[in-house]
């Protein structure tokens, strides 16, 4: 028996009388002034000493001290616990019977409801048929049942709804005579009682699930929900696999149907009219049974109304592709954030129009296969909403008057108003915070909370109520309101600002297109870097680039642009990232530890996340490593439940994958991080300064002026033929082929850098290859396919970038020992002396390369450790000397050094059409080449020597020069 209210008690005691009770169970009364006098059956009693006083419905003997109220009487007189004695007196059963007390009864006083000789099936049906009376006959199981918006009689009778109210036991004999033991280990087979003899569904609200008039399933849901002892679980089912169908009679004669998470929404949907609904057993609950009812009923169309939470949207999704690959449409009920269907009929009066709504604007989900003619509604509720469901709601039609100034909004709801402050600082769409104030006459009421929050609701509607002394029902249902005109709103907000620039308009689409299919793109990405005043750097921007447009892969590239102070890695980084489209890129200067992990779940999912220098996310760098390798982070945080306020472990999960691009002035990088990333090092040689002098002073000219606008038209024709590239799979038929240097264990990070550089040349070429398709699991799969040009692009990209990597030096102290070197042999060679014969100091070093003291500290200690330069002191023990210990008289090929095959020896093997192919993979014979797959043994940075139209002449002819040295 469910825990009684202090009312319910009151009542019990004051409703029976002990005076007519004592009487018919034959003791001899007598009246004595107000009271009435008997002997007292609790001891041996010759002169009546037990008291009854009417008018407080108690008694009292003065001979044994006993004492109490028509409760404590039957439990005294017949043996029994008070669950047993209050139940006994709920039934309003005649308990005359002989006065003998009597200890502990077993002989049973209340009606079984079980037959002796009954089934599993007929006991189950019997178990189901006392739980129904006894939720007819409990107020408090209907209180719960009018607070869920579930009071309809019809419905309870229908689905047989119970009560499990613990006195089930009563009912039935106890374990000590033959009859109760088999009745009991009965209800034990069946799942109605534990093993340990406890009733299972015990204070549950019973939900039974039957079909053809046999019981298949019972769910109970506790009725005290969060008061509970903490650990004890909510929602119970019959021991074993679910079975049964909920509703199942209302999935005929429809094509058409709704589905829900759990009984209790199905419930919900199914009282407010839409009677084509059903139900999982929870998210992961969808059984194949109901699957292949589905199937033999026709329905055509499922609208998926879970709950609009993570595990709510992760099993839709999941549930639509099961759906889809039987032929079965599925759309998404999209609740407000973390509401369930039961919540929101409650919260958004009236409940059958808000249900309306939100079914009317659900969204597909994977392929639309059928298209039916009804609307987006139950079929057996359209008759009656026609008249009150509305489409989509659009502001501007409100009947709800609604003002916004200066950032506020206004509503009123007859004679109370509404002030809401802070709606346009919300970003999450998980939270709905604001500020809010509620006015009526001279009374107000104001405080914080965030709508979405069910328990921040509730305080809200409380103390409103009592400082403006209104009903909590009004203020719940103009909460319910208020949030609805927010949502609407918000989403008013989204339709009226472009989020994107995609799609296009044709004359865009087609300059983009012109772009991405040009036979030279490499070379005309080049250029165009140029005339946006870019000098030199051609290997680093191509590189830079094809890295961003890896963000669409599974696992992208990673950038890293290291070099001194000034040298001019920010506006590298700047001005490749100005080609790619601002919806697509996080731009930071520092991240703190942990800011990675909030970032939301899907925020930087094929996007490119930039951070201006490397130390300022160094409190990131772990997560930041994790994103990188692993594609996604996640982090286990304290926090407090929304609805009970008490501390939960929540997780919160960042997706990736993620293009990282960082720059540096630091000369020793994290190993960690470096191994993950493409490094890339800036020109400060001389001749580069000189160019970019040129290029600054041009930019006052006329010509600079004209520059800047083409720069402007360049930068949002590249974000638009950015827009257009798909992220389709990369298929490399030549990847078994390709060989990569293996001698150190971090070239196994960099040979997937390599295959990743090629996979993005043949991505950013896609509208130059043929698209083909796979089918997998139903799926159909696009993909391209690598062509000899991209892996002979990849390669001089590669050995001029990852060999920089390998290299144990790096790239600026190697330039420096280059050019130490070269003095050595100068100075060698004009005084004949041998190298190790010569000694120089700093200052020589600073006198012939010009390189700053700072700069020649730095690399001449990492060359003295590395032992490429040997300390000599001088004579007066101040001034430092060295002596060059490199010869470098090994002149290795960078090809040969990175293990990378020539293209000439690649052959194609993959062609399964019974037709030759030609060097390129196509098939010579049937299909001509297409654009972009003519190889041209040169490399595109190479090729500028050629370009017809530059924008600085003398600072590109001095970075051609560059790049024509570098490979």
């Amino acid at each position: 028996m469910a825990r009684l209210s202090d009312e319910e008690l009151k009542d019990i005691k004051q409703r029976v009388s002990l005076l007519r009770l004592i009487e018919s169970q034959g003791y001899e009364i007598k009246k004595r002034g107000k009271d009435y006098v008997t002997r007292c059956p609790f001891h041996e009693d010759d002169t009546p000493s037990l008291v009854i006083t009417p008018d407080k419905n108690l008694f009292h003997c003065f001979g044994c001290d006993a004492a109490g109220s028509v409760i404590d009487w039957v439990m005294k007189t017949q043996g029994v616990s008070f669950k047993h004695a209050v139940e006994l007196l709920r039934k309003d059963i005649s308990l005359a019977a002989d006065h003998s007390v009597k200890k502990y009864n077993t002989v049973p006083k209340l009606a079984p409801p079980l037959a002796d000789d009954a089934d599993k099936q007929t006991a189950l049906q019997q178990v189901i048929a006392f739980y129904h009376k006894s939720l007819r006959e409990s107020t408090e199981a209907q209180s719960y049942l009018k607070q869920r918006g579930l009071d309809d009689v019809e419905m309870i009778n229908h689905f047989k709804l119970g009560y499990a109210n613990r006195t089930l036991g009563l009912h039935l004999p106890q374990r000590n005579r033959h009859s109760g033991a088999k009745l009991r280990g009965l209800l034990q087979a069946i799942g109605i009682y534990r093993d340990s003899g406890h009733e299972h569904f015990n204070g549950s609200l019973i939900i039974p699930v039957i079909n053809d008039s046999k019981v298949m399933e019972v769910y109970g849901r506790k009725l005290l929900g969060s008061k509970l002892r903490k650990g004890t679980p909510q929602h119970l089912y019959l021991p074993g696999p679910h079975e049964g169908i909920f509703n199942h009679e209302g999935l005929a004669n429809t094509k058409e149907i709704i589905l829900c998470e759990s009984l209790i929404d199905a419930l919900t949907f199914w009282r407010w009219g839409f009677k084509h609904v059903t139900t999982s057993y929870g998210v992961n609950g969808f059984t194949d049974e109901l699957l292949q009812c589905l199937i033999d009923q026709g329905i055509q169309r499922v609208l998926i109304a879970y709950d609009r939470d993570a595990a709510g949207d992760k099993a839709a999704i999941a549930l639509s592709k099961r759906l889809n690959q039987n032929n079965i449409d599925a759309y998404r009920i999209l609740f407000p954030k973390n509401m369930d269907a039961n919540e929101y009929a409650c919260t958004m009066t009236p409940a059958q129009k808000s249900l309306a709504l939100v079914i009317r604007k659900a969204e597909p989900l994977g392929t639309v296969i059928h298209h039916i003619n009804q609307p987006l509604a139950a079929a057996s509720a359209e008759q009656t909403l026609d008249n009150q469901a509305t489409p989509a709601p659009i502001v501007q039609k409100q009947t709800i008057p609604i003002e916004v100034r200066d950032n506020d909004i206004y509503l009123t709801l007859g004679d109370r108003n509404y002030r809401i402050k802070g709606f346009d600082q919300n970003s999450h769409s998980d939270q709905l915070k604001i500020n809010l104030m509620i006015t009526k006459g001279e009374t107000i009421h104001l405080d914080k909370l965030d709508l979405y929050s069910s328990k921040q609701r509730q305080v809200f509607i409380n103390q409103a109520s009592v400082e403006c002394s209104i009903e909590p029902d009004v203020i719940k249902a103009d909460l319910g309101k208020v949030l609805l005109q927010l949502e609407q709103l918000q989403q008013t907000q989204l339709e009226e600002t472009p989020t994107e620039i995609n799609p296009l308009s044709t004359a865009e689409r087609d300059a983009a297109l012109s772009l991405l299919k040009d036979k030279d793109l490499l070379h005309r990405i080049l250029t165009d870097f140029m005339s946006a005043g870019i000098v030199g750097e051609q290997t680093n921007t191509l590189v830079g680039y094809l890295a961003c447009v890896s963000r669409k892969l599974d696992r992208p590239l990673a950038i890293i642009i290291q070099s001194t102070s000034a040298a001019g890695k920010s506006s590298l980084m700047d001005a490749i990232l100005n080609l790619m489209p601002e919806d697509e890129r996080v731009q930071y200067s520092a991240m703190t530890g942990q800011s990675l992990f909030y970032m939301g779940e899907t925020n930087l999912k094929h996007k490119i996340l930039a951070i201006s220098e490397e130390e300022g996310a160094s409190n990131a760098s772990y997560a930041l490593k994790l994103l990188q390798s692993e594609g996604e982070v996640t982090i286990a945080s304290t926090g407090k439940d929304d609805d009970s306020g008490d501390l939960v472990t929540k997780e919160y999960r960042v997706e990736g994958p993620v293009m990282l691009f960082m720059t540096t002035t630091a000369i020793d990088i994290d190993e960690e991080l470096m191994n993950r990333c493409l490094v890339l090092t800036v020109n400060e040689s001389r001749e580069q300064t000189q160019a970019i002098h040129a290029a600054q002073r041009q930019r006052r000219t006329l010509q600079g002026l004209q520059n800047k606008l083409k720069t402007e038209q360049l930068t949002q024709l590249h974000r638009n033929a950015q827009y257009l590239l798909k992220p389709l799979a990369v298929i490399n038929p030549y990847a078994d082929q390709l060989t990569f240097i293996d001698d150190k264990t971090r070239t196994r990070r960099d040979h997937e850098k390599y295959l990743t550089l090629i996979d993005s040349i043949a991505l950013l070429h896609q509208y130059q290859r043929e698209i083909k398709t796979v089918t997998h699991n139903n799926d159909v799969i696009e993909y391209i396919e690598v062509t000899l040009d991209d892996i002979e692009t990849a390669n001089h990209l590669a050995n001029e970038v990852l060999g920089k990597t390998l290299d144990e030096l790096p790239p600026q102290t190697r330039k420096l020992l280059k050019a130490i070197q070269t003095m050595v042999q100068r100075h060698c060679h004009q005084q004949s002396i041998k190298q190790q014969d010569y000694y120089f100091s700093r200052k020589d070093i600073r006198d012939f390369t010009q390189w700053s003291d700072g700069q020649l500290k730095i690399h001449c200690k990492r060359l003295e450790e590395m032992e490429y330069l040997l300390v000599r002191q001088g004579r007066r023990g101040q001034i430092i000397h060295y002596e060059l210990l490199y010869s470098g008289d090994t002149q290795t090929n960078t090809s040969q050094l990175m293990g990378l095959l020539d293209t000439d020896t690649l052959h194609y093997d993959g062609n399964k059409s019974g037709v030759k192919p030609n060097k390129l993979g196509q098939k010579a014979e049937k299909t001509a080449p297409s654009q972009g797959q003519v190889r041209a043994k040169s490399d595109p940075v190479k090729t500028l020597n050629g370009a017809s139209t530059l924008a600085y002449s003398e600072s590109s002819q001095a970075s051609v020069e560059y790049v024509s040295q570098t490979f």
